[in-house]
């Protein structure tokens, strides 16, 4: 049996379809379907069973015995959710009741934490997955801090060198963008606003920059493909003896200019691009640079290479967005 939280998620869902794809079931999906359309990102898939989050502990003590992996992708990802009893219930208290089951069950773990731990940045960008190294992150919101708070319960039962999972895999994802993002509302990545700016016959809007030597639209991330993130996680699944807390992004830092850029030519349209003020509430805190350092995980051995923005815009494009159904 695998397990995949937040199964009918974005991340999730694509996971869920590649697995389904290598043939690796049954795969149990945990989540809420909820009032939303999120429902369609698992109407092509053939999974075992849904279980509520509710009832995932009563499902763990009947059948951990018989779970080879879960895959932990379910949360609570808004950044911008002010509840923070809520956050920590999902992200970190939910995440805690999980791994111990894999203790007690002797169930491998790959879960997700975030780039979001890494806070304003001014710490660097290197996964070091010791209490000493994590302890210097300070991230800016309870969501960056949920996700951060597990990966140091994590880090403090590694160095007590007892109860821990067969394999224990976090994983810092970056910005992923790709298909069956499109229930996430204001979350959705910049590349689908930008799609549905264009499809409206809008200029793409980008913020204007308030810091040097940044010019405007210049601000980058490190995008990151969804299938490359499944990648990754498929490539943990076969090799059970690697864990760790690794960066989960192409390792390239690009502007989101490159981006918008990047759809226009999918589109087979010329830019037209327009740069607008940042909101007064984001300019002290936003993030002007992100980029993932992937030394780590190279050094455990992933050699794959990573799909450029301009690939991974088109592919989204043109095989997703582009469709009367866009969903995998």
């Amino acid at each position: 049996m695998i397990v995949v939280t937040g199964g009918a998620g974005f991340i999730g869902s694509n996971l869920v379809a590649r697995l389904e794809e290598n043939r690796l079931g049954p795969v149990f999906v945990c989540d809420v379907l909820g009032t939303d359309e999120r429902w369609q990102n698992l109407k092509r898939r053939s999974i075992a069973d849904l279980i509520a989050p509710q009832d995932f502990q009563a499902f763990l003590e009947r059948h951990g015995r018989n779970i080879k992996i879960i895959y932990h992708m379910g949360a609570n990802s808004s950044t911008t959710e002010t509840d923070a009893d809520l956050i920590m219930s999902m992200n970190f208290k939910f995440s805690m009741m999980l791994f111990e089951a894999c203790v007690l069950n002797n169930i491998r773990l790959v879960y997700a934490s975030s780039a979001a731990t890494y806070g304003d940045g001014s710490a660097g960008f290197e996964d070091g997955d010791d209490e000493t190294t994590l302890a210097k992150l300070i991230p800016l919101n309870v969501y960056g801090w949920s996700k951060h708070l597990f990966d140091r319960r994590v880090a403090v039962a590694v160095k007590a060198g007892s109860g821990f999972p067969p394999q224990c895999a976090g994983l810092k994802f970056f910005n992923v963008y790709g298909p069956n993002e499109y229930h996430k509302a204001g979350m959705r990545s910049v590349v689908i606003q930008i799609f549905n700016q264009i499809s409206q016959g809008q200029s793409a809007r980008l913020f204007k920059s308030y810091r040097e030597p940044f010019g405007d639209g210049e601000q980058s991330r490190d995008f990151i493909w969804v299938d490359d993130c499944v990648d990754v996680m498929l490539w943990l699944y076969n090799h059970p003896h690697i864990s760790g807390l690794f960066n989960l992004g192409t390792g390239k830092a690009r502007s989101f200019y490159d981006l918008a850029v990047s759809v226009f030519k999918a589109l087979g349209k010329e830019p037209s691009i327009e740069f607008i003020d940042m909101p007064l509430s984001l300019r002290e805190k936003y993030q002007y640079f992100t980029q993932a350092n992937m030394s780590r995980l190279h050094k455990a051995g992933y050699t794959a290479s990573f799909t450029s923005l301009e690939e991974g815009a088109c592919q989204y494009v043109q095989n997703y967005l582009l469709k009367p159904d866009p969903y995998r």
